[in-house]
């Protein structure tokens, strides 16, 4: 249902945008998705304090819905502070207040801002879009992932002693799935003990216990630049100096790392080996063992995220070169976790490090949160013990080699530069010419979310560069929207 009553709408009324259509198919109510939609536009500041919106008839009847239907919609954004009502006169943009909110003083220590409010941003990527809209994701879709596989997990979970589920977890993780986790490890020829694996809600928290243990505010951490996004802000609110290392096709500028090493003497570097993200590139084995060395050299602990595992081909086809297998756990502290491959809602991720640091790491998880969840921990620990998960991750890299390539010729074709392509992976860091906070922003308007090559570097500076997720191209109007910009731009 297409608007087509816009030009009968009295001047000042407001209804949901033009391109927000309604879906009786979507797994969302017609209720659900009229809200969910006028919040977001109020939000953003698309819909202005006082402005008044459609009558209820006259939404029903441009949207094609039952005037019930947009009754409890409004209903719903009054009762949330969105609307208020007029008696005889409609329904209002309420003025909303923010919410009060301590503010740290400035510090030598905070990061340059760009001119974009990046929070806003990351707040849009977080919404439920649809996956088609959300080119910047840095998930799959729900239907290339198994929800069935989860369910069924769920099911034999409950009908087993149900005393279990009514009780803490282990405060170091459910003991088979670290079992089973010390198998997955010994393929990658990590050698790790149950009692060296610790259980984390994703791999946020492993993050988060990591930094916290081995860091005290002042002190300064590396990571990738380009790289995950969300611990920067993170290790900031540690009072933490964040030092970005140049991220090129085959791992760290190794000059650079050994110069800012030198002069920073960092307590942590956090790196992507393997897929890194947002390049989806790998770590060599040249430069893994130079990253080692210099760790040793300026006494430093390298934390390895490799959440993104599971999507890579294997060394026997692709070369893969993780620091722990080279170093085996002394100086190197391995993260892997399921988020990006069962499904995000589970958060079951792990730490794999020497017994002495996971007993502290599990204390220090303990007095913070006593333990994860010990349900979603057996139905992780069901699917790979019982070989449904390497099924399932065959067929997921199976789909992502079949839209990659062609991805990539259509980005080109509309004028996106694509010049670090990966052979596996979720991701594309492409080159789109123009400034992609403002491309963003112009994305968000349209009912697009992309992420701009901003979000991925500490400085947050303006960039051309943006990553593309390749599961979430299907839908011609993204690249429809992209040429018309991207030429505009020019």
């Amino acid at each position: 249902m297409t608007n087509t009553a816009s030009s009968r709408r009295p001047p000042g009324e407001l209804s949901i945008a033009a391109s927000q259509v309604l879906s009786r198919s979507a797994g969302e109510s017609l209720v659900d998705q009229i809200v969910r939609s006028i919040e977001t536009r109020i939000d953003d500041k698309l819909l202005r304090t006082g402005a008044r919106m459609q009558s209820i008839r006259q939404f029903a009847e441009q949207h094609g819905v039952s005037r019930f239907t947009v009754v409890e919609a409004y209903d719903r954004l009054v009762a949330r502070g969105y609307l208020e009502s007029r008696r005889g006169s409609g329904f209002y943009v309420r003025e909303r207040a923010p919410l009060a909110a301590s503010r740290p003083a400035p510090s030598a220590l905070d990061q340059p801002q760009g001119s974009l409010d990046v929070v806003w941003l990351v707040r849009n990527m977080f919404r439920q879009h649809p996956p088609q809209n959300t080119p910047g994701s840095g998930l799959l879709p729900s239907d290339w992932l198994d929800g069935e596989l989860i369910a069924n997990g769920l099911r034999a979970i409950s009908r087993q002693n149900q005393a279990l589920l009514l009780q803490y977890g282990n405060p170091q993780g459910f003991v088979p799935l670290r079992q089973q986790l010390q198998l997955k490890l010994a393929e990658l020829e990590i050698a790790a003990t149950p009692e060296q694996i610790l259980t984390t809600s994703g791999i946020t928290q492993a993050l988060d216990l990591v930094a916290r243990h081995f860091t005290q505010p002042g002190d300064t951490i590396f990571v990738d630049d380009p790289a995950w996004f969300l611990m920067f802000g993170s290790f900031a609110t540690m009072g933490l100096k964040v030092v970005g290392i140049p991220r090129l096709s085959d791992g760290p500028d190794i000059a650079k790392l050994a110069e800012l090493a030198a002069a920073h003497k960092p307590k942590l570097f956090v790196i992507n080996s393997v897929l890194h993200n947002p390049t989806s590139t790998s770590l060599s084995a040249a430069k893994a063992f130079q990253v080692l060395k210099i760790a040793e050299l300026h006494d430093f602990t390298i934390v390895e995220d490799d959440i993104y595992c599971d999507l890579h081909p294997g060394s026997s086809v692709q070369p893969a070169t993780r620091i722990a297998s080279l170093d085996q756990l002394n100086r190197v502290i391995y993260l892997g976790g399921f988020s990006k491959t069962l499904a995000a809602n589970l958060r079951v991720g792990f730490i794999a490090t020497s017994v002495d640091n996971a007993k502290r790491l599990a204390d220090r998880k303990m007095l913070s949160v006593l333990a994860t969840s010990d349900l979603g921990e057996r139905i992780v620990y069901k699917i790979l013990s019982e070989g449904h998960y390497r099924k399932h991750v065959d067929r997921l890299r199976v789909k992502l080699d079949g839209v990659r390539d062609r991805t990539a010729k259509q980005l080109e074709r509309v004028g996106v530069k694509v010049d670090m392509a990966a052979p596996a992976g979720i991701f594309l860091w492409v080159d789109a010419g123009c400034d992609t906070n403002v491309l963003a922003e112009k994305g968000v308007e349209a009912g697009y979310v992309f992420a701009p090559g901003s979000l991925f570097s500490p400085s947050q500076l303006p960039s051309t560069r943006m990553r593309m997720n390749v599961s979430c191209m299907s839908d011609a109007a993204v690249l429809r929207f992209l040429e018309r910009e991207l030429k505009g731009a020019k």
